[in-house]
C-alpha cells in the first residue's frame, strides 16, 4: 500500500489534458482521478510554450548536446536516435520522414529510462515532446503544400482572358516577376504552418527557422524555372503549383536533416524547436495553409498582371468624399484611419472617335469583378487596395521581391505580425501605385472636383496640377509607376501642363 502523503500527493496533481491523435500514450487517470502508475513523466503531460523557458529547457539542450557528441555520432539516426536512446532507452527513434507511421512515437507511460532520469525528466520530456511534434509538422505540411499547388493550376488560359485587356502583348513578359515571390510566399506559408497563432517573441526564433528553410527550399527550385517564359495564353497557375510541388522534396531533407543532428539552412532543430514553438502544436491546419497559399499564389499573379497595366489606388481625402475633389466608386473602396481609397483602372478608348470619349475614362479593372468569388473567392478588391497601401507606405513604388522576404522576415522574427493570416492581404502581395490627392483638397487645382470620379463610359477624371502629396516629382512617379507615361487622357482639359 502507498503512503498516505504519496496518495495525497497524486490525488493533489493536475487533471491530464488531451493530447494529439499522432502521440501514443496510455491515459494516465482512472474514473475516478487517480492517477495510473505511469511514473514520475506523467507530472508534466499538458505542458504549456511557456514552461520551456521558465525551466531554462533550452540551456538544458545545449549542455546535453555538448555532452553528448560521441552518442549522436555513433548513432544511425543522429541526433534523435541517440536522444530516443539516452531518453527512453530507444536507439531507432530516428524520426526520419520515410514512410514509416512509427519511427517518432511516444511511448512513455512506465518507461523505466525515463522515469528514472530525476530532475532531468521535465526537460526530457519537453526534448521528445517537441520533436515528435516537428516531425508531425513535416508530414502535415507536405500534405498541406501538395493541395495547394493544385488550389494554385485553378484557371489554365483564363489568366489572360480574366486579368488582362491591354493592348501590348510583349509586356506580359514581366510575369516572369512572379516567380521571384513564391519562395518568399512558400517561407510564409511553411511559418504559419507551424505557428498558426499569434507570434510571440518566445517562439520568433523558430519561426524564423522556418521560415528561412522554406525559403531556401524553394528557391533553388524556383532557379530551376528562370527560362521559363510567359505568354497571354500561359498557364501560369500550373506552374507555380509545379514550383510549389517541388520544393517538397527538400522539405523532406529538411525534416531528416535536423533530426539528425545537422543544420539545414543555417539552423539546427535547436533553433526549429526554440521557446517551447512546438511544445503544445497540435499539427498543421491544412485547410488553413491551403487557403492562405493560394491566396497568396493567386494574388501575387493578378498583382503582375495589373502592374503591365494603368491600374491604380487613388484617395486619401475623407470616407464619404464631399471635400471639392471628387467622389471615388463606392463599390470599390476601402476606408482606412478616417480616409477613402479606391481602386481605378484607366480604360483607354477602344473605338476611332473625335468626342471626349477619345480620352478613355475609369473604370474597374479588368476581372475585379471575378474576386471574392468561386475560384478567387479567397482574394477581394479590399485585398488589393489594403496590401498596396502597406506596401506603398513601406517603400513608395520600390516595393520589390527582396522587399518582401526582408519585410516578412522581419515581422516572424521579430514578431510584429503573423503574414499567413492575412492571406491575400498581406503586405506587398500587391503593389498597386498609390497616389494620396489628400493635399488636393486646400490646393488651388483648376477641374480639382473631377481629380477622383465613379465608374462609367463618361467619367474622364482631370489632373491639373502636383495631385500626388502635393508633390510634382512624387506625381511623375506615380505616372510612370501607372504606366501612364505620355498619357494625355488626365491632362487633356488643363489650361496649362501640370509638369507630369
Amino acid at each position: 500500500m502507498l503512503p498516505t502523503i504519496a496518495l495525497a500527493a497524486l490525488a493533489l496533481a493536475p487533471a491530464v489534458q488531451a493530447v494529439p491523435h499522432h502521440k501514443r500514450i496510455e491515459p494516465i487517470t482512472s474514473p475516478h482521478g487517480v492517477y495510473k502508475r505511469c511514473g514520475a513523466v506523467s507530472r508534466y503531460y499538458g505542458q504549456h510554450t511557456a514552461d520551456w523557458d521558465t525551466y531554462q529547457t533550452g540551456d538544458w539542450l545545449n549542455n546535453w548536446w555538448n555532452s553528448h557528441s560521441s552518442l549522436m555520432g555513433n548513432n544511425t539516426g543522429g541526433f534523435s536516435g541517440a536522444f530516443g536512446q539516452w531518453a527512453m532507452g530507444n536507439p531507432d527513434w530516428s524520426c526520419r520522414d520515410d514512410g514509416s507511421d512509427s519511427d517518432c512515437d511516444l511511448s512513455l507511460c512506465d518507461n523505466r529510462v525515463l522515469n528514472n532520469r530525476g530532475q532531468d525528466i521535465r526537460n526530457t520530456y519537453y526534448i521528445l515532446e517537441s520533436v515528435n511534434r516537428l516531425h508531425t509538422y513535416f508530414i502535415g505540411i507536405g500534405e498541406a503544400f501538395t493541395t495547394a499547388a493544385l488550389g494554385a493550376a485553378l484557371s489554365k488560359d483564363s489568366w489572360a482572358t480574366t486579368f488582362y485587356t491591354d493592348k501590348d502583348d510583349k509586356s506580359v513578359t514581366a510575369l516572369k516577376e512572379a516567380l521571384n515571390a513564391v519562395a518568399t510566399i512558400v517561407g510564409i506559408g511553411a511559418s504559419f504552418a507551424g505557428l498558426a497563432g499569434p507570434l510571440t517573441g518566445a517562439v520568433a526564433g523558430a519561426g524564423s527557422a522556418l521560415m528561412g528553410g522554406a525559403n531556401g527550399a524553394t528557391s533553388s527550385i524556383v532557379g530551376q524555372h528562370t527560362d521559363d517564359s510567359f505568354q497571354k495564353s500561359a498557364d501560369l497557375g500550373g506552374l507555380l503549383g509545379t514550383i510549389v510541388t517541388d520544393s517538397l522534396k527538400s522539405f523532406t531533407t529538411a525534416n531528416n536533416q535536423l533530426m539528425g543532428g545537422q543544420s539545414y539552412s543555417n539552423a539546427d532543430i535547436r533553433t526549429y524547436i526554440s521557446g517551447g514553438a512546438f511544445l503544445e502544436y497540435e499539427g498543421v491546419d491544412k485547410n488553413a495553409v491551403t487557403d492562405a497559399m493560394t491566396n497568396m499564389l493567386i494574388g501575387t499573379s493578378v498583382n503582375q498582371l495589373y502592374r503591365t497595366q494603368k491600374v491604380f489606388v487613388m484617395g486619401g481625402g475623407a470616407c464619404g468624399d464631399n471635400q471639392g475633389i471628387g467622389s471615388g466608386p463606392q463599390e470599390a473602396v476601402v476606408c482606412r484611419d478616417g480616409k477613402a481609397w479606391y481602386l481605378y483602372y484607366w480604360q483607354e478608348n477602344d473605338v476611332i472617335s473625335t468626342t471626349s470619349h477619345q480620352w478613355g475614362w475609369v473604370a474597374s479593372p479588368p476581372g475585379a469583378d471575378s474576386l471574392g468569388q468561386s475560384e478567387y473567392s479567397g482574394v477581394t478588391v479590399e485585398d488589393i487596395i489594403n496590401s498596396s497601401l502597406d506596401a506603398y507606405n513601406v517603400a513608395g513604388y520600390g516595393y520589390n521581391a527582396d522587399t518582401a522576404k526582408s519585410r516578412a522576415e522581419d515581422a516572424i522574427t521579430n514578431a510584429w505580425a503573423n503574414p499567413g493570416s492575412e492571406g491575400a492581404a498581406w503586405e506587398g502581395i500587391f503593389t498597386i501605385p498609390v497616389c494620396d490627392i489628400g493635399a488636393a483638397v486646400d490646393a488651388d487645382y483648376q477641374d480639382k472636383e473631377y481629380i477622383l470620379q465613379p465608374y462609367g463610359h463618361d467619367s474622364r477624371p482631370v489632373w491639373c496640377g502636383a495631385i500626388c502629396g502635393g508633390d510634382a516629382q512624387k506625381t511623375k512617379d506615380f505616372i510612370s509607376a501607372a504606366n501612364m507615361d505620355g498619357f494625355e487622357s488626365p491632362k487633356h482639359l488643363c489650361d496649362q501642363d501640370p509638369g507630369y
